[in-house]
């Protein structure tokens, strides 16, 4: 369950006001006149709406006593009344379903509003043009008239559904792109006309129309302009024949899906001679994932997982009998496996790392620094206080951490939680997250976003707080500003700007980690239903869930998702989504198709000087130019460092040759694994004390945590008490 997943922030009504503060007595004498002019030939419309602009609002003061009348005003404005008249619309059709008081009654005014609505050609009704997004299919077509104004057409099999089109079209048809573009979701928030129900739906069908509208509008204005498109960004299709790549990276990623067989027999007979359990990251090359994803249905001894649970997955492992742990992760990784397993009483077990080298993180080595100690040092002097620290950072950062300030390790699932349990638990506390900066802006602009709520909805999220606390709170939130992921730094405004050009109509799935724009837009999608922010478990349940919702309307559909985090996820993703298409598709016909859209961004391609490695490419850009760059997994299919839109060069580290070269050593009786060997920290801490016991109390802090829901007795009496004391 992501962090947010109870957080259904409801759009505010404060643009609205201002929306829809617009006289109506400007119009006309009014004359019965249908609101939409689909009937007509396309060829004749724009003359048509030359001397005709129609606006369907009963007589000021009173609603018609007919519901099949509509009041139109026949005649010819002006550029600036034209300017105002979708908000006119949108403000009248509000009016309209606020003043009808019983449901029925709404239920009734959206059925006729549908009846209204002319089907759509079958020409217009393709994939293509579907909405995504909305429960019921929509289907949505769009052109410019020769007067630069766009005109929709749009149709549902829903006739509910079909009601809020008839809406949506009738304020929009015929009005210039500035005045689609510069409606917002949030200006739709007075129209949800309180259907008994599937309330949120509802609403999302309200905005997810909306914004396929203007994703057609900006593609119409470009057309005209003549500007270049976009290049899309690579993707794979998922379906239940197989699985279709589209761009260069995307090929080099659906090659490794299907595992070479010899391959995944050697692994798997060496993994049940040595009884070696292996606990591997999302975020692995997807050579390496494609063996073990096929290698797991024949040893069970094989788990791919978000960090926080790596280590848990290795003590089952070692419980059920394996003698060797491998680790394919970052060296934090590792040892955090290490130290669970000889807080388990398994010291005897060997866990090994991929790399005679050390496989560093950006962000674990942005907080062993002595400037990251300086910001816990202040810390220490505001009583009371606690360090929450991302679980992404080394034994080390933590037991030095806790002996400044008490502390509790998080994850990007738990993290919001956490410290909304520590503010309730610890009167004036103060806490102190890090070292990741985006994250850390990220849940402040989180907090900031429930001040607007109300305490009912607040409550929803955390039982004892409400918009006055969280008010009080946020000046005791502190995060550190100089800590940042490699990878998810590349999903800023160059990214955004095209998700948001492209892909805005699209799922958006984003980790908590990326930037405050990509978390922002990602935050949007999911007011709609249409996004995730969390972590890589997280991203993968919200696309499962939606991909099981599909499988269970009976419907031929397409989903489009953007994958807001390291590209590794996908082996894991096409997993999943391949068993539940499997599973359905010998009980229905129903075609299902899954797009999984890798970012791409131009910092992810690196320089780097000719003589760093032999195995360098050259590639011309522009007349003299050479740039040399880095090849990917199969020799420069990529489009990152290590051939990745968004792909983690440390994590990269773990190769499946090394991990068979460790397998086949063990047991290490010639001592020649002992560079791969995770070792236990032979030195202390300042206060003298084992590193590892010292640097595991976090981490059981968290434990609990998850356990209980609250903080234990021991680390509030920490909090309380004199800093260094009682650990």
């Amino acid at each position: 369950m992501d962090f947010s997943s109870s957080m259904a922030i409801k759009p505010s009504s404060s643009s609205c006001s201002s929306l829809f503060a617009i006289s109506r007595t400007q119009n006309s004498s009014p004359k019965p006149l249908l609101f939409n002019f689909h009937g007509i030939p396309r060829n004749h419309q724009n003359s048509f709406f030359k001397s005709l602009k129609c606006i369907q609002s009963p007589p000021p003061g009173s609603l018609p006593s007919n519901p099949t009348s509509f009041s139109c005003s026949a005649v010819t404005l002006s550029p600036t009344q034209t300017s105002y008249l979708p908000p006119r619309k949108l403000s009248t059709l509000v009016a309209e379903f606020q003043s009808l008081l019983e449901p029925l009654d709404r239920v009734k005014r959206l059925l006729h509003y549908a009846s209204l609505l002319p089907p759509l050609p079958a020409s217009s009704r393709t994939d293509s043009n579907r909405v995504m997004g909305c429960t019921a299919r929509v289907w949505l077509d769009a052109q410019m008239d020769s007067e630069g104004n766009i005109r929709f057409w749009a149709d549902s099999d829903s006739e509910i559904t079909k009601g809020f089109c008839a809406c949506l079209v009738s304020v929009l048809d015929g009005a210039g792109p500035e005045e689609v573009l510069q409606l917002k979701t949030e200006d739709l928030a007075a129209l949800n006309v309180g259907l008994p129900g599937g309330e949120s739906s509802r609403v999302n069908t309200w905005h997810n129309v909306l914004i396929s509208m203007q994703k057609r509008t900006r593609a119409l204005v470009a057309q005209k302009e003549r500007k270049t498109p976009f290049e899309p960004f690579p993707s794979l299709v998922i379906t239940a024949e197989g699985i279709q790549p589209k761009g260069t990276y995307a090929e080099a990623q659906a090659r490794y899906l299907s595992p070479d067989k010899l391959k995944v027999k050697e692994l798997v007979h060496v993994l049940k001679e040595k009884q070696i359990g292996v606990v591997a990251h999302f975020y692995m090359d997807p050579e390496v994932q494609g063996i073990l994803t096929a290698a797991q249905k024949e040893w069970p001894h094989i788990h791919i997982s978000d960090s926080l649970v790596m280590a848990d997955s290795a003590v089952k492992m070692v419980k059920s009998g394996c003698k060797f742990i491998t680790v394919l992760g970052v060296d934090f990784m590792s040892e955090n496996v290490r130290a669970i397993l000889d807080q388990a009483g398994f010291g005897e077990v060997g866990v090994y790392r991929m790399s005679n080298e050390r496989i560093g993180c950006s962000l674990a080595d942005a907080a062993a620094t002595p400037d990251y100690m300086n910001y816990l040092e202040s810390a220490s002097n505001s009583l009371p206080s606690l360090h929450v620290v991302y679980i992404n950072t080394s034994l080390e950062t933590k037991a030095y951490s806790h002996e400044l300030v008490p502390t509790i390790t998080c994850t990007s699932s738990n993290v919001v939680p956490t410290i909304l349990q520590a503010f309730a638990q610890v009167p004036d506390l103060n806490i102190w997250y890090g070292p990741d900066s985006y994250m850390g802006a990220n849940i402040k602009e989180l907090f900031q976003q429930m001040t607007l709520m109300s305490d009912e909805e607040i409550a929803e999220i955390h039982p004892k707080h409400n918009r006055d606390s969280i008010k009080s709170l946020l000046p005791r939130l502190h995060y550190y500003e100089n800590g940042t992921c490699i990878v998810h730094h590349l999903f800023g405004h160059e990214v955004v700007e095209r998700i948001n050009e492209m892909y805005c109509d699209a799922f958006l799935t984003a980790h908590f980690e990326v930037p405050g724009e990509m978390f922002s837009l990602a935050m949007e999608a999911k007011r709609r239903g249409m996004g995730v922010v969390g972590s890589t478990q997280n991203i993968l349940d919200f696309i499962k869930q939606r991909v099981q919702e599909a499988l269970d309307r009976n419907v031929d559909d397409h989903l489009q998702f953007v994958l807001g985090t390291e590209s590794g996820m996908v082996t894991s993703i096409v997993a999943a989504v391949r068993s539940l298409l499997d599973s359905s598709n010998s009980t229905s016909s129903t075609k299902i198709n899954v797009e999984i859209v890798f970012p791409v961004s131009s910092d992810s391609m690196t320089k780097t000087s000719t003589s760093a490695s032999p195995a360098l490419i050259s590639v011309k850009a522009g007349d003299d130019v050479i740039l040399p760059v880095v090849p990917g997994v199969a020799s420069g299919e990529g489009c990152s460092i290590h051939g990745g839109c968004a792909s983690c060069p440390y994590m990269k580290m773990n190769s499946l040759s090394s991990l068979l070269n460790v397998c086949h050593h063990l047991p290490d009786e010639r001592n020649n694994l002992k560079a791969y060997e995770t070792e236990r920290f032979k030195s202390q801490t300042p206060q003298g004390k084992s590193i590892a016991d010292v640097g595991c109390q976090p981490i059981l802090h968290m434990r609990h945590f998850q356990a209980k829901k609250e903080l234990s007795e021991e680390l509030v009496y920490q909090v309380l008490g004199s800093h260094g004391n009682g650990k």
